[in-house]
């Protein structure tokens, strides 16, 4: 049971997608729809998925006639290039609307800023969502930060200076913290980790009350997710 639970953390995001049909950021599918709606992805416009993991954002873009391709640093869609946030492989003011679902927390969030404004043109989109934390970060093991995006996670004011002192002026924003949560129900209606946990001993008890402290902070809205656009300014 304790190799089960080493190899969840060797690789977990490997695990979350076993664990879950679709995207793995709150919200799914539907939340990119909807991000690209605010974001005015359309016909024939060029869009750049930063971090597209298999593609699904990719697919969902080209149903609506982009022009779309996405960066990533195993690329597994033949519409991907590799590469990543702070090092993208685009030259300069070519890309209309940048795209990043939960991955700019990941990296130097301040030089991943700078490479989008500089591949974006004037005016173009950053559309980004992310996992934002108010106060002090639960203490979870760090392959469980790195696979919730808690390990660069900010809070939602700290994230939006950051943006804005990038160059960006943001045209809106939304929280989705019912997402999380329901994200949240979907992995504990599949895993029974009370019990698997509670045959491993003590590790098993630190590791479930960590996590219980960080459903806690999930519950109260000190850990959430948001979305927002925000314009590249001349």
């Amino acid at each position: 049971m304790e190799g089960l639970l080493d190899t969840a953390l060797a690789n977990p995001w490997s695990t979350l997608n076993t664990l879950l049909d679709g995207p793995l950021h709150p919200g799914g599918t539907q939340r990119t729809e909807q991000l690209l709606d605010r974001a005015d992805v359309g016909e024939g416009t060029r869009l750049l998925d930063v971090g597209c993991g298999d593609g699904d954002a990719l697919a969902v873009a080209c149903q609506r006639d982009a022009e779309a391709v996405g960066i990533d640093p195993a690329p597994s869609t033949d519409r991907a290039l590799r590469g990543n946030a702070t090092a993208i492989p685009v030259q300069t003011a070519q890309i209309d609307v940048l795209l990043a679902e939960c991955v700019l927390c990941l990296t130097d969030l301040d030089a991943a800023l700078g490479e989008a404004n500089r591949v974006l043109r004037d005016g173009g989109r950053l559309a980004l969502s992310d996992v934002v934390v108010d106060g002090d970060l639960p203490d979870v093991p760090e392959a469980v930060a790195d696979a919730l995006c808690l390990t660069g996670a900010r809070s939602r004011e700290r994230l939006t200076e950051r943006i804005e002192a990038a160059g960006f002026e943001i045209q809106n924003t939304s929280d989705h913290h019912d997402d999380l949560l329901a994200m949240r129900d979907r992995v504990t209606d599949q895993v029974d980790y009370e019990g698997m946990l509670g045959l491993i001993g003590e590790r098993g008890q630190r590791a479930l009350s960590a996590i219980e402290e960080l459903e806690a902070a999930v519950e109260a809205g000190d850990v959430s997710y948001v979305s927002l656009v925000a314009t590249a300014q001349p």
